[in-house]
């Protein structure tokens, strides 16, 4: 599966700051990617109904991670899956009245069109589940090897009791687990399995869903041996950051954990595990069982600037919560003609210490809207006293785009 197109990232002077993220496993701010290399795996999107603010607002996110890492001179790699093969989907096709794979292709399209225009730095690797199949399959050989499977009627489950350190991703008590096993595609409830918390491997072929041939019979896969067949696949184990929205903490993610480190008997799954909040609309979190959703494009084709979106997402730390309201557009477009008119000045005050806040700011847990006060400064500056400084604007300029990806 292909990408989106890529943008070019400037070379900025002098040097930047070791990255610190929170880590949700850990619950502390912790260095990430000590070495030269960094791995980065973020979960990417089911294209069933493609991309809303909440989308937008998580792979920015990581985005802002990923420009860090490579601020510092790290060779980044880089994976995204996509789920393209899944209940929700299926569903909305059906309703629709159009094939899966239609449906799956044309909401892929308008998300690579989105990270395009929002400037996000594509994947190496954007891996499909579809033609993962082999690879998810023999996934699942290595866990029923293992002992760590078992069937219920054809299906076949993970048993969450195989991996000693299954709970340390989430850290959450088993009534909460429950709950959210089955709020988040979990299910259980059903008759048979060892422990209600045992996730679907590899779910046998109902009548009227697509299915594959392999040797557990014909059938598709579960949600998180997926995540883990392709970003060990391409990563290794132990790769630097596992992202995601906060939705994703649990089961996905300690699910996808605690399969790997049965599979392979190496910890940890990931080193690190870093989650966006919500964004909420009309009073609630935006997704699309509610339908309060804010696509992208739509704004995109109501002529409103993916700057301005970019930015109105980066005046809310990626960790919070928060309620997208029409006043955050106007912000983002006020303070991206505010930059646009400061660095279209020849001359400019000092800029090298506002280069310097920025990547302070964002080492720091990625305090994006730390960095944009610190260039609001330095735009405040430029209107009020001006400045001599010919290089100035130039390198606000590629500051705003290479760390905030924002084109001025």
């Amino acid at each position: 599966m292909h990408a989106w197109p890529g943008s070019f990232v400037p070379t900025l002077p002098g040097t930047a700051y070791p990255l610190r993220v929170f880590d949700s496993s850990t619950r502390e701010c912790r260095p990430t990617a000590t070495g030269k290399n960094a791995r980065l795996y973020v979960c990417g999107i089911t294209p069933y109904d493609a991309t809303h603010l909440g989308h937008a607002s998580t792979y920015l996110a990581f985005d802002l991670l990923n420009r860090q890492w490579r601020d510092a001179g790290l060779d980044v790699t880089f994976v995204e899956n996509a789920t393209d093969v899944d209940d929700p989907l299926l569903e909305r096709a059906a309703r629709d009245g159009v094939p899966w794979q239609a449906l799956a292709a044309e909401q892929l399209d308008l998300f690579r069109e989105d990270m395009t225009e929002l400037r996000i730095l594509p994947p190496e690797h954007f891996v499909g589940v579809v033609e993962s199949m082999e690879v998810i399959v023999a996934w699942i050989e290595r866990l029923i090897a293992a002992g760590a499977a078992y069937q219920v009627d054809e299906d076949w489950y993970f048993r969450v009791e195989a991996d000693p350190r299954f709970g340390q991703v989430a850290h959450l008590d088993r009534s909460e687990q429950l709950d959210l096993s089955a709020q988040r595609g979990g299910d259980p409830q059903r008759p048979g399995k060892r422990d209600p918390l045992d996730p679907l491997l590899w779910r046998s072929a109902r009548p009227g869903e697509p299915a594959w041939d392999s040797t557990l019979g014909r059938g598709r896969p579960g949600w998180h041996i997926e995540c883990v067949a392709i970003a060990v696949d391409a990563l290794g184990m132990s790769f630097d950051v596992q992202g995601g929205g906060m939705d994703l903490v649990f089961p996905h993610h300690e699910m996808s954990a605690s399969q790997a480190q049965v599979a392979t008997g190496q910890w940890p799954y990931a080193r690190h595990y870093v989650h966006s909040g919500m964004v909420a609309f009309d009073g609630e979190k935006m997704s699309k069982s509610r339908g309060n959703l804010v696509f992208v494009s739509k704004l995109r084709n109501e002529g409103v600037d993916p700057m301005a979106i970019r930015l109105a997402l980066l005046a809310n730390h990626y960790r919070s919560d928060w309620e997208w309201t029409e006043q955050d557009l106007a912000q983002g477009q006020l303070r991206l003609d505010v930059w646009r008119t400061a660095v279209a000045s020849p001359t400019g005050p000092d800029a090298l210490r506002t280069l310097d806040a920025v990547r302070r700011a964002l080492a720091n847990d990625l305090d994006a809207p730390g960095a944009l006060e610190a260039i609001d400064a330095w735009a405040h500056d430029q209107r009020v006293r001006g400045g001599d400084d010919p290089s100035a604007p130039g390198i606000i300029s590629r500051l705003s785009d290479a760390l905030l990806g924002v084109a001025l």
